[in-house]
């Protein structure tokens, strides 16, 4: 018996919409990073791209547990020495809302080229209002515990 491979003409994408407003911070990061992979479909192939798109509203009402949002930080250099800025996640939130699960999504994706190609099909935005409306996203209630 052979080996089944998925052909390029076989991959259908999907787009999902997903309202982040007082949803945990990880357990939704992992769920979008498990529908970016394509884990959830059955012709699944780790090294293929076979992940649907997400769009992601209401990214700047995304909650944390415990003292995360004093004690999680974020890390960005300058380039010069002694550059290293750090700021913890209220601080994050309030500078750039969208990019605390950004990044959560980025650091449970694949390292290198193919992880990089998933992550474009993820689209984050701070409030309601999206460009997307064209490819008529289908909503997608993610459980809290998976």
């Amino acid at each position: 018996m052979k080996t089944y491979s998925v052909k390029a003409s076989e991959i259908k994408r999907q787009w999902f919409l997903v309202d982040a407003a007082g949803r945990t911070l990880g357990r939704l990061a992992s769920a979008i990073a498990h529908r970016l992979k394509g884990k959830h479909k059955p012709l699944y192939s780790p090294h293929l791209d076979l992940g649907d798109y997400v769009v992601v509203i209401n990214a700047d009402k995304i909650a944390v547990t415990g003292n995360k949002a004093q004690g999680k930080e974020y890390h960005r250099h300058t380039g010069y020495p002694g550059g290293l800025k750090t700021r913890n996640f209220q601080q994050q939130m309030e500078h750039e809302p969208t990019s605390a699960l950004a990044l959560a999504v980025r650091g449970m994706m694949p390292k290198g080229v193919l992880g990089r190609e998933m992550l474009k099909k993820l689209k984050v935005y701070a409030g309601t209002a999206h460009p997307h409306e064209a490819q008529q996203p289908e909503v997608w209630q993610v459980a809290e515990g998976k």
